[in-house]
């Protein structure tokens, strides 16, 4: 067996790791297809024979390629030009194969995309391949053409934007996401009921002209939980696209379609209810929002608390 025959059979091995990484870095299935196949199209061209570690070294091509695909994404940024489009949005319609793009979005967590998506070209790529694929840091720093050290520095920084200090309690954050997570809950499943069972009676949902856009009669401004609930259940399509995060160091939401941010929502909470709905589309607010994981403590809430939860609001 020649060497082009060895690496074609190695890289067949290797695809679903590759795609792993590609689709961490890139937040898109079709993107991160695109780069497993320009890694073939690399490898190809290049002197495998004296390779040692035939995956490390497809993953670094991986790599190098992810990152010269960010970086051009920086300079052309691509964004929905309306928030009708997210509306729009159909399981058919979002990717080739959408049942694919769900599960790799579920296994990397929708809030963590979209919070690798709002770092930088060289800290996602290093943050990426060191914490979730523990390729060494005089590997990464080929990659990203900075020295070992620098590269270090640039995993740590995005670690700490990634794993963002909630304000609160532990004991508040479990309390918080739970909570967040059965409005979720009732929100895609257009549970009215639900939603009252979590709404404070007189809760109060507050949204910018681009959260607004494109739904009729929609008001800056809405009071009570049975006008609030109703609305909610007009937006079950934006409720599919959205997961609990920490929003400004507490609990709440980001609906991002494909891993790109389109709304933040804001909740604030009396008891094991919930207070005030702020939802957040304009661009300018979306920069300034502060975003990390909810998905420590909070996410492996104790029974009991859900119990108590459940048989409070019921």
């Amino acid at each position: 067996m020649n060497d082009q025959a060895q690496l074609a059979e190695h890289f067949d091995r290797s695809r679903g790791h590759l795609r792993g990484v590609a689709f961490r870095m890139l937040g898109s299935a079709d993107e991160a297809d695109d780069a497993v196949q320009e890694t073939w199209l690399r490898a190809c061209r290049a002197d495998s024979a004296s390779v040692d570690n035939l995956t490390a070294w497809l993953t670094t091509i991986t790599g190098r390629v992810c990152l010269d695909m960010l970086r051009s994404r920086s300079r052309r940024r691509e964004d929905f030009a309306d928030l009708t489009e997210l509306d729009m949005l159909a399981p058919h319609e979002e990717t080739a194969d959408p049942a694919d793009e769900a599960v790799l979005a579920d296994s990397v967590g929708l809030a963590l995309l979209v919070i690798l998506d709002t770092l930088g070209p060289a800290e996602r790529a290093a943050f990426v391949l060191h914490d979730l694929f523990a390729v060494p840091f005089d590997e990464i720093a080929v990659i990203v053409e900075r020295t070992p050290a620098a590269a270090k520095k640039l995993a740590s920084r995005a670690r700490r934007r990634v794993h963002d200090t909630a304000d609160v309690p532990s004991s508040d954050l479990v309390r918080q996401r739970v909570v967040v997570d059965a409005f979720l809950a009732a929100s895609r499943a257009g549970d009215i009921d639900a939603l009252l069972a979590v709404l404070a009676p007189d809760v109060v949902r507050r949204a910018d002209a681009v959260a607004l856009r494109g739904q009729v009669r929609a008001q800056a401004e809405m009071r009570g939980a049975r006008a609030v609930a109703e609305e909610t259940r007009t937006n079950i399509r934006r409720a599919r696209f959205a997961w609990p995060a920490l929003v400004n160091g507490a609990v709440g939401a980001v609906v991002a379609p494909h891993g790109r941010l389109q709304l933040v929502i804001e909740f604030a909470f009396s008891g094991d209810r919930i207070a005030s709905i702020g939802v957040i589309g304009d661009p300018a607010r979306l920069k300034e929002v502060r975003l990390g994981l909810a998905d420590c403590a909070a996410a492996v809430a104790e029974p009991s608390v859900r119990r108590q939860f459940s048989v409070q609001s019921a």
